[in-house]
């Protein structure tokens, strides 16, 4: 593969990366190396923090905490709408920051950083949502409720869309009026190091502070601070299962998870086979994330009568899939994030194929990808058993499984069948059976003729082990404050 003309990011990586706490660049005693996906190159040494840099962070985080929360919330979202435009100014940076840390292509992250931008600008349109409310509880006095911030909130991002969910989602805390201790993914923290940075120009010291570390060991500190008592996680559930043990061994939190998913298409025989396929493929968000992505609808449950055509033209729009270096123009689809999520991936296709199911694209590493990074071909695999490892286990990464059903109790049955339910998606010409059908999937985000696009306003979370909570929307706003009952007695 030919590498472009080198982008602004490659002087902004070549640098000494250090930890900014209330505005001053904070040295740590560990490093570790991060790694360019698409080359295996070491790319840049970053901190490693230590339990003692994470209290440092939360100390001072406290401390701005106190003038912030006394901000009226549209002050504070006029400072968040700054931090907005910043991140528009340097959008060329940032998305070739994770072009090169994360492996994703350059013209998503583009996308990634508009829309980062919008989802803080949201945020701050819905600041004086946090408002309370009047109860009419007796006849006499008065009764009223207020919203107030807990304080320091953490917030533990993914590597998937590294830029996005570091510059977005400290915006509902911050507008809330706490402070934010972000710990950004190991494997990819290079563009949330920077945002801090770009925070530090425009917001009050002391809002933001990230933090970095290889391994559990500053995520779990700062899960486990006693003065961090609201805790918002994006990832495994494995992980988050083991943040709500840390947390509730240390206090009584109150955390938020956005788990995995194993996300169910249902196609009904009326659908659109063309425009089926079409968002079969966008669902499973083979371009911009490689597939790694929560919310991908990684089974398409199809009736078998429109199974054959609906499989054909989704072969043909994947082997469309341009996979190549991630700084290239015309890339639509990088390598995934390390080499142990490579193998495992591959390891869950040939498990696949050892249960019977049939590659019908993909598989293996895609033409001309060379022998270096970790470049996984996008893969359709067609006769699934509803009850094999791939039917019920997150890959996240570019597999989509296909499996046929005949009536639409069994689709359910499929789709209902597995420990997550995150989103799901329903394809039909019929309004009754499309609304009926959303109704009874265990999903906490469905969409009928359609996939994958989020609408900001629009709360997004998971049923069972799919998390807790939710996001994008008023909702997520509101559960970073705290509500607080007064009751003014009045004389008769």
């Amino acid at each position: 593969m030919v590498v472009p003309e080198a982008p602004p990011a490659h002087r902004v990586i070549d640098r000494e990366w250090r930890v900014v706490v209330a505005g001053q660049r904070r040295d740590v005693a560990r490093r570790y190396v991060t790694e360019n996906p698409a080359t295996e190159l070491a790319l840049a040494e970053v901190p490693d923090c230590t339990p003692e840099d994470v209290a440092h962070a939360v100390a001072a985080a406290q401390a701005a905490q106190v003038a912030w929360a006394r901000t009226a919330p549209r002050e504070r979202a006029r400072h968040l709408r700054r931090f907005a435009t910043a991140l528009r100014e340097h959008r060329e940076e940032l998305a070739a920051i994770d072009a090169l840390d994360g492996g994703f292509p350059i013209s998503s992250m583009r996308l990634d950083v508009d829309a980062a931008a919008e989802y803080v600008e949201v945020m701050c349109d819905l600041a004086l949502g946090l408002g309370g409310r009047t109860i009419p509880a007796s006849g006499q006095h008065l009764h009223y409720t207020l919203q107030q911030p807990y304080g320091v909130v953490a917030r533990i991002v993914p590597y998937n869309h590294p830029l996005f969910f570091a510059a977005s989602k400290i915006a509902a805390p911050l507008v809330a009026g706490n402070t934010v201790v972000l710990k950004a993914p190991e494997q990819a923290p290079l563009s949330a190091l920077r945002i801090a940075e770009i925070a530090d120009q425009v917001l009050p010291p002391g809002l933001l502070t990230v933090i970095t570390g290889h391994g559990p060991d500053s995520g779990r500190a700062l899960v486990r601070h006693p003065v961090v008592r609201r805790i918002a996680f994006i990832g495994s559930e494995q992980t988050g299962r083991s943040i709500q043990r840390d947390a509730a061994e240390t206090g009584v939190k109150d955390v938020t998870l956005e788990l995995g998913g194993k996300n169910a298409m249902i196609v009904l025989p009326d659908a659109d086979p063309v425009r089926v396929a079409a968002g079969a493929v966008a669902g499973m968000n083979f371009t911009a994330t490689m597939g790694q992505s929560c919310g991908s609808t990684s089974r398409l449950l199809v009736h078998r009568d429109l199974a054959d055509e609906v499989l054909e033209h989704v072969r043909a729009l994947v082997g469309r899939i341009r996979v190549g270096e991630p700084l290239a123009e015309e890339t639509e689809m990088g390598p995934l994030i390390t080499r142990a999520h490579y193998d495992r991936v591959l390891g869950a296709i040939d498990t696949a194929r050892g249960d019977g199911a049939e590659i019908v694209t993909g598989g293996g590493r895609p033409e001309g990808a060379g022998e270096r990074g970790w470049f996984v071909a996008p893969t359709v695999l067609a006769g699934v058993a509803r009850d094999s490892a791939l039917a019920r286990t997150e890959v996240f990464g570019p597999v989509l499984s296909v499996m046929t059903f005949d009536g639409v109790d069994e689709a359910v049955g499929i789709a209902n069948g597995v420990d997550y339910g995150l989103t799901a998606a329903v394809w039909t010409e019929n309004v009754g059976a499309a609304h009926s059908l959303a109704a009874r999937l265990d999903a906490g985000y469905v969409w009928i003729n359609g996939s994958s696009r989020h609408f900001w306003g629009v709360p997004f979370g998971g049923f069972k082990n799919s998390g807790i909570g939710r996001e994008d929307s008023l909702e997520e706003l509101v559960s970073f404050s705290q509500t607080k009952a007064v009751n003014v007695l009045l004389p008769d």
